[in-house]
Parts: C-alpha cells; sequence; structure tokens
C-alpha cells in the first residue's frame, strides 16, 4: 500500500473492514466442533449395584438426559398408579361395573363374597361415570363410598371390601322443632327425563 492509498490514510475504515471480514469468517465457517455420538445403554452388569440413598444408578439417553434405574412408587405399590376412568354409559351401571372396569388394566382382580356382591348391586350414581385422574386406591375407595372397608390381598391381587360395622347411635334424641327464622331453606322439583 502506498501512503497516498485511501485505506491507508483512514486507520477506522481498515478496522472496520477487517471487522467484516472476521464476521464473515465467522458467520461461513461454522461450528467447527463434530457432534459427540450418543451412547447406547448398556446391558445391567452381574453384580448388584449400591443402592445407598446418596447413589442412584443412572443411564444416560441422549446428549442431556440421565434415567433413573429404579422402579417409580406406583410400579412398586399399584395401588398407587394414576387411573382416569369413564366407565360406559348405560341405563343400569352397578358399583360393580365400575369397580370392574377400573380394575381392568390394573393387575387387580375384584374378590366374591357376601359383601362385595351386596356393593356390587348398588347403583352408580351419575357423579361416578367419570373418575380421575386418581390414584387406584382412591378411585376405588371413592366408588364404595365411606360406608365399606378396603381390603387388598397383594399375593394373589385380590381386591375386597367389607362393609363398616355400623356407628353406635345417637343417646341423645335430635330436636324435631322447625328451622330458625333466620335459615332459609330452598326446594327445587326433580327433572324428569323422558326416556323410551
Amino acid at each position: 500500500m502506498c501512503p497516498s492509498d485511501p485505506w491507508f490514510r483512514d486507520p477506522g475504515r481498515h478496522l472496520l473492514s477487517g471487522l467484516l471480514g472476521l464476521f464473515w469468517a465467522a458467520l461461513l465457517g461454522g461450528c467447527a466442533t463434530a457432534p459427540t455420538p450418543t451412547p447406547t445403554p448398556e446391558a445391567p452388569a452381574a453384580v448388584a449395584p449400591d443402592l445407598s440413598p446418596e447413589s442412584v444408578p443412572v443411564v444416560r439417553y441422549g446428549r442431556y438426559t440421565l434415567i433413573e434405574l429404579a422402579p417409580s412408587a406406583a410400579q412398586r405399590d399399584l395401588l398407587l398408579q394414576v387411573v382416569e376412568v369413564s366407565t360406559p354409559d348405560t341405563l343400569h351401571a352397578t358399583v360393580a361395573d365400575a369397580l370392574r372396569h377400573v380394575l381392568r388394566r390394573s393387575g387387580y382382580q375384584l374378590c366374591g363374597g357376601q359383601d362385595t356382591e351386596a356393593l356390587g348391586r348398588l347403583p352408580l350414581p351419575a357423579a361416578h361415570y367419570q373418575l380421575g385422574p386418581l390414584v387406584l386406591r382412591d378411585a376405588l375407595l371413592t366408588l364404595t363410598g365411606p360406608a365399606w372397608d378396603l381390603h387388598v390381598d397383594d399375593g394373589t391381587r385380590l381386591v375386597c371390601f367389607s362393609h363398616v360395622a355400623s356407628a353406635p347411635t345417637e343417646t341423645e334424641p335430635r330436636p324435631t322443632t322447625a328451622p330458625d327464622a333466620d335459615v332459609q331453606v330452598q326446594t327445587f322439583p326433580l327433572a324428569v327425563e323422558d326416556r323410551p
């Protein structure tokens, strides 16, 4: 370059062109690092790993995902699995129908017996046609109500119900007087559905 050249006289222009050149080189060059191959999970070792609370065995899936090699709580205790149930809408669905529907893919079966059969003959309330998402234990207790106890045999995976012993009666009789004047009670007529 000669001193009469305009680039030589204006150092700001020279600096600007140099920075633009670096920018274009970086933009067109891209990232020069090669992608790392994703390791495949290895077969578990024959020796059982130390399962102390401080160390949980994990396996890498992908670049940023680590998966714990331990069963979830719902896999250990099947009554903790989450269920969402939509009982088929029939005119005469019973509690037994709903219980069998809830238990269909849970791994459990409804046991037979006098109490379970008595519970099963009860009509299914409209509020129980759609349940969930709930834990399986809560879904079963919701379907049966507070008058029934849940008994589970994990060895045979049977679910049974027994009627709760009736509570002791009140010793004092309830007053049969009219409600207070301040309390307002509203009544509504029941809607009658037209059915064929």
